[in-house]
């Protein structure tokens, strides 16, 4: 096959048709949101619309979406003291599982030694036994049931992890959670639009979106509260009262906009796209397996995104063989985009109980609905071919 094959979606989706198309038709708009002639209004219109959208796919109530540049934003607007009422926010306290993006690990607005992290299973799914355990040590089972926000703990763990694909049990945690008066937050950035998110059956207080990972524009995202018994007291951005004064600054209205297309063409499409990822996902480690039969496939007993394979095979230097699939005009990653281009330990992995010789071997390739069979084909004829080189050289690449 000729041509660029990309399977790093997990990194960045390539551009829907529908947002482009969106995000042109949005060019041509000039007023202000917060303006009330009609050109403002025109804006603003523009803008509501795509909060609809966005709050449909994830189940919420469009004015409980807070647009932000993207899902790190969001990420940080979430982990803050300020959740709670202000006689709580000096003893506030944050737990985020071992295997968070970084925007989450580095728990943004809370000191250091105010934040736990929440081990991992070997399966790469966040120990329920653990937690439950480390909140509920202090609650009186006879007491009074405790109402969501009442003791000044947050918990955040991400819906589905962005290098392995392990969905993790969120309406679980959130009754754990709940149990002990505290709050949940779910970065869902890249599980948004691979799987259904329904917020009031999940149970979540907030959650994490970004509009590229779902083939909507670089530089807009969300955070989406659960209802208005969720309050930010401590915006990061302050300014003209935009976004309900929970997110100063005048908005971007061809990021939302685009976003918004995106969110609609991920809810009509979902079933289809689902469908079409297993399938391929399922070709595509077949085919490692066959070809390498030493090869690990991290997470393949625990429930994962249909898109994602994170697989290594001992020995082998992931960072030489990215470079080896990109001269093949072979788009994949070793482990999340924002940590390529370190030659460091997967965080993920090492949680999950992971050597240092797999991790340092682990490739990861994500998959979207524009992905062909050739494509994974493709891929297959390039990594049989590195791996019997290597194998016949007996060294690692």
């Amino acid at each position: 096959m000729s041509g660029l094959v990309y399977l790093d979606y997990n990194a960045s989706a390539p551009l829907l048709d529908e947002a482009r198309d969106a995000m042109v038709s949005a060019m041509a708009f000039f007023g202000n949101a917060s303006s009330v002639h009609r050109q403002g209004r025109a804006v603003r219109q523009a803008i509501e619309e795509a909060r609809e959208e966005v709050a449909a796919l994830v189940n919420a109530r469009p004015q409980d979406v807070i647009f932000t540049s993207g899902g790190t934003e969001a990420n940080n607007l979430a982990l803050s003291p300020g959740l709670f009422a202000k006689p709580l926010q000096a003893e506030a306290r944050l737990y985020v599982s071992a295997i968070e993006h970084p925007a989450v690990l580095n728990g943004m607005r809370f000191e250091r030694e105010a934040i736990t992290v929440i081990p991992v299973t070997a399966d790469g799914v966040v120990d329920l036994d653990w937690l439950r355990a480390e909140l509920l040590k202090d609650i009186d089972a006879e007491g009074d049931e405790l109402k969501p926000g009442e003791r000044a703990v947050l918990v955040s763990v991400m819906a589905a992890n962005n290098e392995t694909g392990i969905i993790q049990p969120i309406a679980e945690i959130a009754e754990i959670v709940h149990q002990a008066g505290g709050l949940l937050h779910s970065d869902c950035v890249q599980a948004l639009g691979k799987m259904p998110i329904d917020m009031a059956a999940l149970g979540v207080d907030l959650i994490s979106l970004s509009a590229h990972k779902i083939g909507g524009p670089q530089g807009a995202g969300a955070l989406v509260l659960r209802d208005e018994s969720v309050v930010l007291r401590l915006p990061m951005v302050a300014g003209g009262g935009q976004e309900l004064k929970r997110r100063g600054g005048t908005e971007n209205l061809i990021g939302i906009v685009g976003f918004g297309a995106a969110a609609r063409a991920a809810r009509l499409k979902m079933d289809e796209t689902l469908a079409h990822v297993a399938l391929l996902r399922d070709r595509l480690e077949a085919g490692i397996k066959s070809r390498s039969p030493d090869a690990v496939i991290f997470g393949d007993g625990a429930l994962r995104l249909p898109h994602v394979t994170c697989f290594a095979v001992p020995g082998f230097s992931a960072e030489t063989q990215v470079i080896q699939f990109d001269l093949m005009n072979i788009c994949l990653s070793s482990g999340s985009a924002c940590s390529s281009g370190k030659v460091e330990q997967s965080h993920v992995l090492k949680a999950m109980g992971v050597g240092e010789d797999l991790s340092f071997a682990a490739l990861r390739l994500s998959l979207g609905g524009q992905t062909l069979p050739e494509e994974i084909d493709a891929f297959l004829e390039a990594w049989g071919a590195i791996y019997a080189r290597q194998k016949k050289n007996g060294q690692a690449a």
